[in-house]
């Protein structure tokens, strides 16, 4: 017997209503980290090659946070294709998710400002992993909230599908801490761990068929 009651049409309209406010923050928040790249203005003598190279950390502060905030958009989707029904616990975790996000272009301006200071870097690529590593739990809040006993999943989804989702998700925070961790050693070996983590969470999980032992949907996570 199911602990809560079919899914109906106005948890659909719900969970539709949630999924479309956080793709609009998170489009928000994906589009001011251009602002980051800013026109240079020439000073005589200067040659605009030449400072247009010199901004490079703007570049690649802009294409590790661009494809990270994209990545989490492409897993918020995921979710909502399972996460058929809301309630005020799981509005208030995606809020913080959403807060989360958006802040993520602070430590970015942070990293384009001072990724070519050698004094300042360290500090930078720490405040920038630290955020990464805060929104992690955040991610995984969220979806542990929901997947508990399928408290918010659809009632037809495969129980391998949520098990793939929270075994892939078990990795986030701990794999974003390396990368802070990193960055007291190597800046570019933290930053590089970002990158790849965007990559490795980009990849659909996967998970072992669950064996037929007759147990329910429900009954673990």
């Amino acid at each position: 017997m199911d602990m809560y009651p079919p899914d109906t049409e106005s948890d659909i309209k719900e969970t539709g209503r949630v999924e479309a406010f956080s793709d609009g923050v998170i489009a928000i928040a994906i589009t001011l980290l251009v602002l980051e790249i800013r026109v240079p203005h020439l000073e005589e003598g200067q040659r605009l090659a030449d400072v247009l190279w010199d901004i490079w950390p703007a570049y690649l502060a802009y294409i590790i946070s661009f494809f990270t905030i994209g990545i989490m958009w492409i897993n918020h989707h995921r979710l909502f294709r399972l996460i058929k029904r809301v309630d005020d616990v799981f509005l208030g975790l995606n809020t913080l998710l959403m807060m989360m996000i958006t802040f993520v272009n602070f430590p970015t301006s942070l990293l384009a400002d001072h990724l070519d200071n050698p004094d300042e870097r360290r500090t930078a690529a720490l405040i920038y992993s630290g955020t990464f590593v805060v929104t992690a739990i955040a991610f995984n809040g969220l979806w542990r909230y929901a997947s508990y006993h399928n408290r918010l999943i659809d009632r037809k989804t495969d129980l391998a599908q949520v098990n793939a989702i929270t075994q892939q998700y078990n990795y986030g925070p701990l794999m974003y801490l390396a990368a802070f961790l990193a960055a007291f050693i190597s800046v570019p070996l933290s930053l590089a761990i970002n990158f790849g983590l965007a990559i490795f969470f980009a990849l659909p999980g996967r998970s072992k068929k669950e064996p037929q032992s007759g147990n329910k949907k429900g009954d673990s996570i």
